[in-house]
């Protein structure tokens, strides 16, 4: 075994040793095995073990699909009095990158989560992003664990929505996330439609790959960037979309 293997086997026991006495999230408590181990595979740990099939990225996007209606439902139950603008932060707010890299830590992914050893030193089990994508893949084989209900999501993600001091959202118009920020102009001058995300793979390394994206409203081409990830790069595009409206003195 390599130094380096050694090192970051020696790394996980030790902290594998300090949980064995806690009790495991009911998120984590999965009729399929197999599903919850694939959730919790990042493509950096299949690059260095092919014959681990899956990597989470395609339950990554349905968990992000699920985040996205939870918060919204939950929102708009919660808030009669709230408008679409309010809400639309809000909801933001609740499944940002960063609120869900601390859901992530709650329900006890940190460490859990299989890495390449590239990954591991780079500080994977604290990254933000790679925390938030994995609790995304985690909601959305939960999903499919329980047989599509997704009454049995909600039982457990409403208690971690319900965490979240208000006080900590940040609902300026700032701070929207800049995909909603473009399908709310979209929408609202273009076309009912929400705009499409085309994104691809470009290059980079297998823990650190680099995408580029580009939005489309009705096929037609408003913005492209790139990014460590999809999402990233997703935010990119719209971001990039944003400036050229601006410019163009249509925002």
């Amino acid at each position: 075994m390599s130094e380096d293997n050694h090192i970051c086997t020696l790394f996980q026991q030790s902290i594998f040793a300090t949980r064995q006495n806690t009790i495991m999230h009911k998120l984590l408590i999965f009729h399929d095995e197999k599903l919850l181990r694939r959730a919790l595979t990042h493509r950096s740990y299949v690059h260095e073990n092919p014959g681990e099939g899956e990597h989470n990225e395609r339950l990554e996007f349905l968990g992000d699909a699920l985040l996205n209606f939870l918060s919204g439902e939950y929102l708009y139950r919660c808030h009669p009095e709230m408008g679409e603008d309010e809400l639309t932060r809000r909801r933001s707010a609740l499944v940002d990158e960063k609120q869900l890299a601390k859901f992530a830590e709650e329900v006890g992914l940190d460490f859990r989560i299989r890495l390449g050893k590239g990954a591991i030193r780079d500080g994977g089990y604290q990254n933000p992003n790679l925390l938030s994508s994995t609790f995304e893949a985690v909601i959305g084989a939960y999903y499919l664990d329980k047989n599509s209900n997704i009454e049995a999501v909600r039982t457990l993600i409403e208690p971690l929505f319900d965490s979240v001091d208000p006080k900590h959202i940040v609902v300026s118009r700032s701070n929207v996330d800049s995909k909603n920020r473009f399908q709310e102009w979209v929408q609202r001058n273009v076309t009912p439609n929400p705009p499409k995300y085309i994104t691809v793979q470009i290059g980079g390394l297998s823990h650190a790959p680099e995408f580029l994206a580009k939005v489309l409203v009705d096929g037609k081409d408003y913005g492209e960037g790139k990014g460590r990830n999809k999402k990233d790069a997703e935010k990119a595009a719209a971001e990039d979309a944003l400036a050229k409206l601006k410019k163009q003195g249509l925002l």
